[in-house]
């Protein structure tokens, strides 16, 4: 989502993947290439440009491309998956996220990001597995493209496209396409229906025209479909958005634009989550950890680079950033409402305390790690019974296996965050 202020632009988005799909913030710098020199996205292999810019991404742990970013000269740019009538086959060519991040890299204003994924779509197509986990899912893309100046929604369906000019006060887009005319000739109806993706949409259109800050929009990702995820209105981002998730058999819990893995037929989570203030002095913020709602977002520069350790895997590594989330997030599951409650008046006064005064990226990732660890031992003992459906413990318990997740009880997890 894009909110358009009498002081600038500010940008948000969650990244709603497969449970196990670790995600990575990681930074690229500016760079010179020699001529004919080519890059290997994550499918396909293309011409590589003269120069590309310095930028932040927060990009799944298998692919090439990014979901959401942001770089040097203050583009910022998040892609949803459309579900459209346009054929999915034929040879691979570039995913979505890899057309995000070659746009980042290339591009100094919004006009130019959105010239540069139509130029590349039209050369290579949208074709390829994108999902590491189930290799036969694909999709399009729609994308927000904003930076300091305004911001465009760019959607397309195969190598067809069409864009938007935001002219706010704010924007929203999820998985089915928007735009007048070329939604109603492109669009899957039924796959977009089965996403939910109007109920998010209209949701967080809603709240966003009230945004003022990035606090607003943080509150607004960690939305689970009640409305409650909001802000004051006055940039402060202290609604509660703490309402338990409501499960479905068919989608898990995506009512909202913080989503909770489960369904048969659909199983998105949201894996990480990105607010961009393109406001004078730029600033951006990540989780760079699953579930906003049980996270904190950390400040980010484009050109202050942090070493946060090893990339992640889809496997179990509290080595790095996003696994060491994992045992808190998964306890906190048994009772999420509870969980983030008990979070709440932390959560918001450690983000306002990095918003006045903002740390290194790699103090405020170690800060996060320690309250983090506080938060396994102290709350999840006292969370009582598992509040979720059977059907549900039964999903998560398999994402654990498959993950290699250390088996926890509430007893075992304490123990454990008191021995980190």
């Amino acid at each position: 989502m894009v909110v358009l202020t009498q002081d600038g632009v500010l940008f948000a988005k969650n990244s709603d993947r497969d449970a196990n799909e670790a995600q990575a913030v990681e930074w690229h710098p500016a760079a010179a290439h020699a001529p004919g020199d080519r890059l290997r996205a994550t499918w396909i292999e293309i011409d590589q440009v003269p120069q590309t810019n310095a930028i932040v991404i927060s990009r799944p742990w298998w692919m090439w491309g990014a979901e959401m970013g942001a770089n040097e000269h203050g583009v910022a740019i998040g892609n949803e998956a459309v579900f459209t009538r346009e054929t999915m086959k034929g040879e691979p060519g570039l995913l979505g996220m890899d057309l995000l991040r070659l746009a980042l890299e290339r591009a100094a204003t919004a006009d130019e990001a959105v010239e540069t994924i139509v130029g590349l779509l039209e050369r290579h197509g949208q074709v390829g597995p994108c999902s590491h986990e189930h290799p036969a899912f694909t999709y399009h893309n729609s994308f927000v493209v904003a930076d300091p100046r305004g911001a465009i929604v760019l959607e397309t369906a195969g190598r067809r496209w069409a864009t938007e000019t935001v002219t706010g006060p704010a924007r929203s887009i999820s998985n089915g396409l928007t735009i007048p005319g070329f939604a109603e000739r492109y669009s899957d109806r039924l796959r977009s229906r089965v996403s939910a993706c109007a109920v998010r949409r209209e949701l967080t259109q809603r709240l966003a025209a009230k945004a003022t800050g990035p606090a607003d929009l943080m509150a607004i990702l960690r939305d689970n479909g009640t409305g409650t995820g909001t802000g004051t209105g006055t940039g402060t981002g202290t609604g509660t958005g703490t309402d338990s998730p409501r499960w479905s058999l068919v989608n898990g819990s995506m009512a909202g634009p913080n989503m909770h893995a489960g369904g048969l037929l659909t199983a998105s989570q949201t894996v990480a989550s990105w607010v961009s203030d393109l406001r004078g002095d730029q600033r951006h913020w990540a989780t760079g950890t699953a579930d906003p709602g049980l996270s904190l977002f950390k400040p980010l520069r484009v050109g202050e680079p942090a070493d946060l350790g090893r990339e992640p895997i889809n496997r179990y590594e509290p080595e790095t950033v996003w696994w060491r989330h994992e045992p808190w997030h998964r306890a906190a599951l048994r009772n999420w409402g509870r969980a983030a409650a008990a979070i709440h008046p932390e959560q918001l006064a450690t983000e306002a305390h990095w918003q006045e005064d903002p740390p290194e990226t790699a103090t405020a990732f170690i800060e996060a790690d320690e309250i983090e660890r506080r938060w396994l031992a102290k709350i999840v003992p006292d969370l009582g019974r598992d509040t979720r459906p059977a059907w549900l413990r039964r999903i998560w318990a398999r994402y654990d296996r498959t993950a290699g997740m250390p088996h926890a009880t509430p007893a075992a997890t304490a123990h454990a965050a008191r021995e980190a």
